[in-house]
């Protein structure tokens, strides 16, 4: 899975260089951002994304793994994970316990609102 392309020597990359390198649309770039955690371009100070070489290799074997080796978005994001590039998922997972207590929190205001409202109705 090396990179065969070899990238002109600059720090940062403009979105419209990396689409060129890597063969794929703008729009293909942004998609990937939202589905690859250790794709995160920088935004200059005009607002305009600029990415890292590490993003732009990052991309390229993005692009392979999805286009050559024909794998899923979520097997090449099990492959990148793999090879250490993209991290492991954040830990999402609250324990019952604690979704009870929130649960209980939520349905607690819930009903301060809805008293709330009552009150505004009737004044």
């Amino acid at each position: 899975m090396a990179v065969r392309q070899q990238l002109p020597a600059k720090l940062y990359y403009r979105i419209g260089e990396v689409a060129g390198i890597v063969g794929v649309e703008p729009h293909v770039l942004r998609y990937w951002e939202t589905e690859f955690r250790s794709i995160r371009p920088q935004k200059s100070a005009k607002g305009q994304r600029v990415y890292s070489r590490r993003d732009v290799e990052t991309l390229l074997k993005v692009k392979e793994l999805l286009y050559s080796h024909r794998f899923t978005i979520a097997g090449a994001r099990r492959k990148l994970r793999e090879g250490g590039i993209e991290p492991p998922p954040p830990d999402v997972g609250a324990s019952s316990e604690e979704v009870q207590r929130m649960r209980a929190a939520l349905v607690e205001i819930r009903g301060e609102l809805l008293a709330l409202m009552d009150e505004l109705d009737r004044a």
